[in-house]
């Protein structure tokens, strides 16, 4: 692959496989609200908006839905306590991620997850090698809008050109074509390779250590 001084991860579904505790989350809330529970697979496929738009996709008639706010907040509060029962990275992600580290690159996690959990799972998972952390949070456009990967970018003293972005959805490959970098689509993540051609990938690696220039 080639070589890039900066290197922007998505989180869920690129560097950590988060999809059994974001539905364990999802069914929780629904449940204690008396609202009819999804599979593993349906909530694979609400994923990647940020937790707001993963609510709005489960709840039924989602923000119309008068309990939205209330169901949303249970939500978040059992995500927090609860987001790293299964949570781990994906195989051979570590070794990828130090292998960078060690050759001098820039590295950053921009994601829509909202901002506490993004930090919390970037500390937990990535201290030696990821410094900065972007999540959704008020007063910045989330993906696919590129002010997250933009503010990820100032704070890593690192400019676009010589930058990648890497995720498996197709709001990451809106991400980067908004942000006018290259985008390289992960296939063990939460869309498979039809998906994302169709949403307009051109680039794919199939394991971590695809990723080493």
């Amino acid at each position: 692959m080639k070589e890039f001084e900066t290197y922007i991860f998505d989180l869920d579904g690129t560097l950590l496989e988060t999809l059994n505790d974001l539905a364990a989350s999802t069914n929780y809330a629904l449940r204690t609200h008396n609202m009819p529970e999804h599979t593993v697979e349906e909530v694979r496929m609400f994923v990647g908006n940020g937790v707001k738009k993963l609510m709005e996709r489960a709840i039924p008639n989602g923000l119309d839905n008068p309990q939205f706010e209330e169901v949303y907040a249970t939500f978040r509060q059992h995500y927090l306590e609860h987001n790293l029962d299964t949570t781990k990275p994906y195989e051979g992600i570590m070794e990828m991620l130090t292998e960078l580290k060690q050759r001098g690159k820039k590295l950053a996690i921009v994601s829509n997850k909202f901002y506490a959990a993004t930090q919390d799972l970037a500390r937990h998972f990535f201290p030696e090698t990821i410094t900065v952390a972007i999540g959704e949070r008020e007063n910045i456009k989330k993906k696919p809008a590129p002010d997250t990967v933009i503010e990820a970018l100032k704070q890593l003293g690192a400019s676009k050109e010589g930058a990648v972005y890497i995720g498996d959805s197709d709001v990451d490959v809106a991400t980067a074509r908004n942000c006018g970098i290259p985008c390289v689509s992960v296939l063990w993540g939460f869309r498979d390779k039809e998906f994302l051609i169709d949403h307009g990938a051109t680039y794919f690696v199939s394991k971590p250590e695809e990723l080493l220039p």
